[in-house]
């Protein structure tokens, strides 16, 4: 069982959300989950994903022009 942070952008389709060394795993408004690393995502786009998360905003707009359909788990 994971415990996701929660994304402080109550408007974003983005609920939350859990950092881990080399990942992103976001959740999405409906249960979907999707992990974003490294490998596949790119680690400055994941980097960056993970500032945004915690600062709360602008994560979608940047998963939807940077990260796309580059990530390794639904």
């Amino acid at each position: 069982f994971i415990i996701m942070e929660k994304y402080k952008n109550t408007k974003s389709s983005i609920t939350g959300y859990e950092i881990k060394n080399d990942s992103i795993l976001i959740e999405f408004k409906g249960g979907s989950r999707y992990e974003y690393n490294y490998k596949i995502t790119g680690q400055l786009i994941v980097e960056t994903m993970k500032v945004l998360a915690k600062k709360g905003e602008g994560l979608t707009s940047y998963i939807h022009k940077n990260a796309k359909s580059n990530y390794i788990k639904k």
